[in-house]
């Protein structure tokens, strides 16, 4: 929607659900992956008494640092799962989903989504969403056909679901924008965008 042609805009995310929520706002950008060695840092925030705020708006400052690009203005985004006081990892496998999933079965949940954006290595803006959602008390035989379904596409999705897909079956109640859900708050993002003069007022 009237995109500047300066500065082009980096996500510094591999995630193909962050990419796609700009696509389909019509954004031109460049994804290039970021990595870090997330649970140490997850470790070390727990260790400093950072809260999931706190910790995942590290995680999305770092990505966006690890781009190298002083032209550019760099969109850092992570996502933590935070239930009763624990916080949930991307499973490792099938097994590890199905454990997940029983955990936070019957309960409410909070996904801490920050994004920050970063202009010649430098934060220009940053924010938190936490949008809460309830899983419903569904049946174990439903988790086991909910597993064989959705296979290994949920191994890249924290708390072992997509909302976006069958995920969504698992739910009795959601509140928060879907976007932020889905792992970047982009309303707030599009907000930042239009001030910065990136995206036409």
């Amino acid at each position: 929607m009237m995109q500047a042609s300066a500065p082009p805009l980096v996500l510094a995310s591999q995630s193909a659900a962050r990419a796609a929520l700009l696509e389909a706002a019509g954004l031109r950008f460049e994804a290039r992956p970021a990595r870090v060695d997330e649970a140490a840092v997850k470790q070390a925030c727990r260790a400093e008494g950072a809260d999931a705020a706190e910790t995942a708006l590290t995680l999305a400052a770092l990505k966006a640092r690890r781009i190298r690009d002083p032209d550019a203005l760099v969109i850092g985004a992570d996502q933590l799962l935070v239930c009763g006081g624990a916080w949930f990892d991307k499973p490792e496998d099938l097994g590890g989903a199905r454990g997940q999933l029983r955990t936070l079965r019957g309960q409410t949940h909070r996904l801490v989504t920050a994004v920050t954006c970063l202009r010649g290595g430098q934060e220009v803006w940053r924010h938190v969403a936490e949008p809460r959602l309830r899983m419903r008390a569904f049946s174990d035989a439903f988790l086991e056909e909910y597993l064989a379904a959705e296979g290994d596409a949920i191994l890249s999705c924290v708390g072992a679901y997509r909302l976006e897909g069958l995920g969504v079956h698992l739910f009795d109640e959601v509140q928060g924008e879907h976007a932020a859900i889905l792992g970047l708050p982009l309303l707030p993002l599009l907000g930042f965008l239009r001030q910065h003069g990136v995206l036409a007022g």
